[in-house]
């Protein structure tokens, strides 16, 4: 297994070898400009899962190798041209299998990149026999460091060049991977990015100057995703983009009275239209993220013939996505998206006039989500089995309300009773969301293979789509069965005495 060690700061690489050389035989092989340029997605996902992803390019080779974070020993590597975008694009089984299930969607994206001259020396026996490889990448910013490629049979030698660099030549054990200093030297951090609501307020804020800083935190993973989505790099930057949006559109709507009426109204109605101009891109991205699951729920006799709506949806996505950028790029979007920005900035009025401004935060939480936890109580248990479809659409609206608000507002109660109840609601949501998910889908295609027929696709691929359709039907069916079971649990008295307790409730 590779070493690596660390140089003292004042160490150069030429002075290294000619200090090493004189307590042993080697050869210096070549020495080379190259390129390190480190990839994760733009959430971190690598990073999260505790590994490094490295590209080094030079002359004679292009490789990128896989670290863990622990201790930047290499976990995969293989030699590529170029770093490809998408984990399935991969060659490499190996890294294919690494990646695919901690990327999923995301995009691989350059981090940062590092220059360097790297030598590649061997260390030599009396029969002229490499017994040991090392390779020094001296950086101008950074302390070099060398890492030794031990060769079988010659354990020995490597333990004697080992103690040599550690005690002799004052090298240590490397265990940072490079990448966090020189992010740090790019005034970054890792994981500087999440979409995650990872709000700290004081209960005793005042509700307005909460609302802001609410507001501001999603304003800012808007502001963070707008480029991405634009450029439709990967389909979470528009993804991230719009809950950001909604979970505004929800605050506008439930935080009543805490800022001015004409404000809210008029930021209500623009994040209402960015929500309407971004909805077709992103279900259209949602196809094409499902499709591979579509293929595979049919007979494998008829898979292929599914294809020519891969490329129909594909054609839709992009004259779709071509419309959005051009909206996120106009007067209207981007002077109110700077007014809010701006007025989010503003100081808040000493004495301000709106009926809860003046609230505690706190106060103004638990007014809010008893109220909303009993209008999804109600809501949920007029359902039946005859209830039309827009009964389960309204419970899952008022249910997402519902987790934007605890989301706002996690940092005011006790972190482990309120991720409990969060848990309970997303199983009711998901349910929620399968059915009228489902249920759009499954008309979508119809109107799809409408539309097809016209095109001169052929029968076996509108005779594919009528099965999936099918497919998707019973699924919708299912969910459908499924909600009573959910509710069942949601609204089950122990989960009530918790919520209770949670917001110190009186009966």
């Amino acid at each position: 297994m590779p070493l690596q060690f660390d140089f003292p700061a004042s160490l150069t690489a030429e002075r290294f070898i000619s200090k090493l050389s004189s307590k042993a035989c080697l050869e210096v092989v070549s020495r080379q400009y190259s390129l390190k340029t480190y990839y994760d997605s733009f959430d971190w996902r690598l990073f999260k899962n505790s590994i490094t992803c490295e590209f080094n390019r030079s002359k004679s080779a292009s490789i990128l190798l896989l670290r863990n974070l622990a201790d930047d020993q290499i976990i995969a590597s293989t030699e590529i041209r170029e770093v490809p975008a998408f984990s399935q694009q991969f060659q490499a089984e190996e890294i294919r299998s690494i990646f695919t299930p901690l990327l999923e969607m995301r995009a691989l994206l350059p981090v940062c990149t590092l220059d360097f001259e790297i030598y590649n020396v061997n260390i030599i026996n009396n029969a002229k026999k490499t017994v040991l490889r090392l390779i020094i990448e001296e950086y101008e910013l950074f302390n070099n460091r060398v890492t030794l490629q031990p060769i079988k049979g010659y354990d020995k030698a490597s333990g004697h060049i080992i103690e040599t660099l550690t005690t002799k030549l004052g090298l240590t054990p490397a265990h940072k991977p490079l990448l966090v200093t020189a992010l740090k030297l790019q005034g970054r951090k890792p994981n500087d990015y999440s979409s995650k609501m990872n709000l700290n307020l004081d209960p005793e804020m005042r509700a307005d100057i909460a609302a802001k800083y609410i507001y501001s935190h999603l304003l800012k993973t808007i502001k963070d995703n707008e480029q991405g989505a634009i450029a439709d790099i990967d389909s979470e930057f528009l993804h991230d983009f719009r809950v950001a949006v909604r979970r505004t559109r929800a605050g506008l709507s439930q935080l009543k009275g805490v800022l001015p009426e004409k404000i809210s109204t008029y930021y209500a109605e623009f994040f209402s239209w960015l929500g309407q101009i971004t909805g077709s891109t992103r279900d259209l991205d949602v196809y094409l993220l499902n499709f591979t699951h579509y293929k595979g729920s049919l007979p494998a006799s008829i898979r292929d013939d599914l294809d020519p709506l891969h490329e129909f949806i594909l054609a839709k996505q992009q004259k779709a996505h071509k419309e959005l950028a051009k909206k996120l790029r106009s007067a209207k979007y981007l002077s109110t998206i700077s007014a809010w920005e701006q007025y989010l900035k503003e100081q808040a009025p000493l004495k301000p006039l709106e009926a809860n401004a003046k609230l505690t935060i706190k106060h103004m939480a638990d007014r809010r989500l008893s109220k909303i936890y009993k209008r999804v109580l109600t809501e949920g248990q007029a359902i039946t089995e005859q209830s039309p479809p827009e009964a389960l659409h309204e419970l899952r609206k008022s249910c997402k309300k519902l987790r934007y608000l605890m989301e706002f507002f996690q940092s005011l109660y006790h972190e482990n009773q309120i991720n409990h109840f969060i848990k309970n609601l997303k199983e009711l949501q998901e349910v929620l969301g399968n059915f009228q998910d489902l249920a759009v889908q499954e008309n979508t295609l119809k109107v799809y293979s409408e539309e097809m027929l016209g095109n001169n696709i052929h029968a076996n691929t509108i005779l594919a789509m009528g099965v999936l359709i099918q497919n998707l039907d019973t699924l919708r069916s299912n969910a459908r069965k499924d909600f009573s079971s959910k509710f069942a649990n949601f609204k089950h008295a122990e989960n009530h005495s918790a919520f209770k307790a949670l917001l110190a409730l009186k009966n």
